[in-house]
């Protein structure tokens, strides 16, 4: 059991180094030598004993109960987000002698792709890791890196375009790696998201920094600002809808509130899209081939 996954454990445990005893209501008396809560502290607030929690960090115990999880969630001071999450880690039971699964193929459905093609407004379609499967034009006018084969999570850590399309970009980072975790849950043995999670913490010490909170957030509808290089501040609304029939695929659209700056601002780049493709083409110069002289006869 010691080389399984402990998931569970190593939530709780960044969760509680999160919580500092301060905020837990526990008066503090000389140096502490550890980050947030002790393991003692939230078995305590939580009503178990030190020992059941610690073979919880450890692994050891891995049938808690919902009583008991709802107990430490609301010690760690989780939100509703957070501790569904925690839940779901605590329903997860370990798989003995699981084959490495194989990467999972997402395939957008037909009617979707034709679908975000005709639509008047930024759309694209993400999958469970966040690579883009599909797009329109004025999604991809929103930002070169909605485009499908690109990562949402790698262009936002790795690409400074991107990040400079965001003027808060480190917040955006940090709710797009919560975003991420909620969207993956328990299914960390994913292929995908090993490789992502993997290159990701080597590349982006704030990518690991923020992976390591274990921060859990659901990707909902919300409003974005983005500083876009052709038409300056755009301030729209984001919404997330899932697509049936394609698990962990979301259709993500971007809408401007009606009469505002950033509808007229949408509706200018939007025309300048219509204006490029409607420009035609300079024809290829016509290649001549040289006339070669005829050679000379031995009668001339």
């Amino acid at each position: 059991m010691a080389d399984e996954p402990n998931p569970l454990g190593e939530y709780v445990r960044a969760r509680r180094e999160l919580v500092t005893p301060e905020q837990a209501g526990i008066p503090v008396f000389g140096v502490r030598r550890v980050p947030g809560l002790r393991r003692e502290e939230v078995a305590m607030l939580a009503g178990i004993s030190a020992d059941y929690y610690l073979r919880l960090e450890q692994g050891r115990d891995r049938n808690p109960s919902v009583q008991v999880l709802e107990s430490i969630a609301r010690v760690l001071r989780l939100d509703d987000d957070a501790t569904a999450h925690l839940l779901r880690l605590g329903a997860d039971r370990p798989r003995r002698h699981r084959s490495r699964p194989r990467p999972r193929k997402e395939t957008v459905p037909p009617g979707i792709t034709k679908l975000v093609a005709t639509l008047p407004l930024p759309a694209l379609v993400e999958g469970r890791c966040f690579d883009v499967l599909a797009a329109n034009t004025l999604a991809t006018a929103l930002s070169p890196r909605f485009t499908p084969g690109a990562n949402r999570l790698r262009s936002l850590f790795l690409d400074p375009a991107e990040q400079a399309l965001y003027p808060y970009w480190e917040s955006a980072a940090g709710g797009m790696v919560a975003g991420f975790r909620e969207s993956v849950g328990t299914d960390t043995d994913d292929p995908r998201f090993i490789e992502l999670v993997g290159e990701l913490s080597l590349a982006s010490p704030l990518f690991s920094r923020l992976w390591a909170r274990h921060d859990v957030l659901a990707c909902e509808a919300a409003p974005k600002h983005l500083a876009h290089p052709q038409v300056g501040g755009l301030q729209l609304n984001r919404e997330r809808l899932s697509i049936d029939g394609a698990p962990g695929q979301t259709l993500v659209i971007y809408h401007p509130d009606p009469g505002t700056d950033a509808a007229d601002k949408l509706a200018l780049l939007a025309s300048s899209i219509a204006t490029t493709e409607a420009r035609p083409t300079a024809p290829t110069p016509r290649r001549h081939r040289a006339v070669r002289p005829h050679a000379q006869s031995s009668s001339d």
